[in-house]
């Protein structure tokens, strides 16, 4: 995992409600270990027609989507059952943040673990953010993790919420274990001062 760092985006909006890990990444194809071309799985019954053609009315397949880093979601993202394949497909398509007023436990746990950001914002600026994409399909915003804010067109800085360690799991790059890592050498230290003597033990 790379450190995560702010950065700012061309937002793509998926306005739908109760989107489920299934419609995100079809059971079918859960069945590989690895994220390789997860980003063409992506959304695919909605993205593909029946003779596997895209749907050019399908906000994934229209130009504006190429190269942008932020989902815009409806509320309750990512519902359904667990699959880390979800956030995999997600990040691999290009999608850095999901912005959404709610998401499902799992699926945020999923996320954070795979460096994909989950942005949890009021039902007013929810709504804002999709009439301003609206207006204006190519407006960016910035994300900044460390400030914990999203930045809006005019300035305007919005607080997001997120737990202090997945937090910084995401600006260091690491996961659980790579975070344990970072403080070996205390953890050594530590064991080293409690280690009971052999001959203590037979005594």
């Amino acid at each position: 995992m790379k450190p995560f760092t702010r950065f700012a985006s061309r937002v793509v909006a998926l306005p739908n409600r109760n989107v489920d890990t299934d419609q995100i990444i079809p059971a079918r194809f859960l069945k590989t270990t690895t994220k390789e071309g997860l980003d063409r799985q992506l959304f695919h019954d909605w993205r593909y027609d029946a003779e596997g053609h895209p749907r050019p009315d399908f906000v994934l397949n229209q130009p504006r989507a190429r190269g942008a880093q932020i989902l815009l979601a409806g509320d309750n993202f990512g519902c359904g059952s667990s699959r880390e394949h979800a956030p995999w497909a997600l990040t691999q398509f290009g999608f850095r943040a999901v912005i959404s007023t709610s998401f499902a436990d799992i699926f945020r746990q999923n996320s954070l673990k795979n460096s994909l950001l989950p942005v949890i914002v009021p039902a007013d600026v929810h709504q804002e953010l999709f009439a301003l994409v609206e207006r204006d399909p190519e407006m960016t915003l910035a994300v900044d993790l460390a400030g914990q804010k999203l930045e809006m067109p005019g300035g305007r800085a919005v607080e997001f919420p997120i737990d202090p360690f997945s937090r910084q799991c995401l600006l260091d790059g690491v996961d659980e274990l790579g975070y344990i890592l970072q403080h070996l050498p205390a953890i050594e230290e530590f064991e080293a001062g409690r280690a009971v003597p052999i001959n203590t033990l037979a005594g």
